[in-house]
């Protein structure tokens, strides 16, 4: 056994030496690492932009110079043909107009409706609550294109084709996709507010105005923007239900002027869609913090 001891310090390696280069290569790896991932993040970034500049260089060249090659990303000379022959060409004032009435009043009710029934789902117990709302789920796996037709022969035999209530009313009261993230965000604000706010008298409709509302600004800035870009980009059902030139989106607008009886006019179209893009950017630019904040708690319970 005293062998066995005195042999047990001859089997153990002894320390790496440190050195000043051996520190280095150390510390190097980690910078090495982050320094990689951050070149290939800024390699993704410029490639998903390269698209976004080349539509606003395009927008400010002349026709003859979109597909020069090599291809020209500066325009030269500079000029604003391409803006004024699509305001010349086309009422973009009133599509653009329409689009703002058609996304900013959908995005509204949405956010009432669907926070109204995500409280109502997350805090009020019913018989069957559970059960209708799984079933309310359950509808986010109908495609659309499966109501499409439905919804068009309802809005026909109401008499709503070429107005504003054909392209707001179907989509005002909510969605399964707001209601249930916003339902996982309300699970999260601690129900001792709530039941402090109970003993103070509030009743059902005062706890989700002055308590869930304000705290559950993340998720609605979230959903606000989930739904405002939703409905500023969507093409299909306005395409089907609006035959007015006046009464177009922004969208089914520039796809009109995509198909020009003397071809496309790029610049002109580049033009309709840096302006369609100004609207989108502006509401990010202000929700932005909201939005990711949103992003990061939502679903997250504790």
């Amino acid at each position: 056994m005293s062998a066995t001891k005195n042999r047990l310090p001859a089997l153990q390696s002894p320390p790496a030496p440190s050195t000043p280069a051996v520190d280095v290569a150390r510390r190097a790896g980690p910078v090495i690492g982050r320094l990689t991932v951050h070149i290939f993040l800024i390699a993704l970034s410029i490639s998903c932009l390269l698209p976004l500049v080349w539509m606003i260089s395009t927008s400010f060249k002349e026709q003859f110079q979109v597909f020069t090659y090599p291809p020209q990303w500066l325009p030269n000379p500079w000029t604003l043909k391409g803006y004024e022959r699509l305001f010349a060409m086309s009422p973009i004032g009133n599509w653009l107009f329409n689009s703002i009435v058609v996304a900013v009043t959908i995005t509204a009710c949405q956010l009432v409706f669907s926070s109204l029934a995500a409280y109502a789902f997350a805090r009020v117990r019913f018989p069957g609550r559970d059960v209708i709302f799984m079933g309310y789920l359950a509808t986010m796996m109908i495609p659309g294109q499966v109501t499409l037709i439905p919804g068009y022969i309802l809005i026909k035999y109401l008499g709503w084709i070429d107005t504003y209530f054909a392209l707001t009313v179907p989509f005002l009261f909510g969605s399964a996709f707001g209601t249930f993230l916003l339902r996982q965000f309300f699970q999260t604000i601690p129900t001792e507010l709530e039941d402090a706010a109970r003993i103070d008298g509030a009743g059902y409709f005062a706890i989700y105005w002055r308590i869930i509302l304000p705290l559950a600004k993340p998720a609605l800035a979230t959903l606000g923007v989930f739904v405002f870009l939703h409905f500023w980009n969507d093409f299909l059902w306005p395409l089907i239900v609006i035959n007015t030139n006046e009464l177009r989106t922004l969208p089914v607008g520039l796809a009109v002027v995509s198909r020009s009886m003397f071809g496309t006019d790029w610049p002109a179209l580049m033009g309709g869609a840096v302006i369609s893009l100004v609207p989108i950017l502006t509401i990010f630019f202000f929700a932005q913090r909201y939005f990711v904040q949103g992003i990061t708690l939502t679903g997250l319970k504790g």
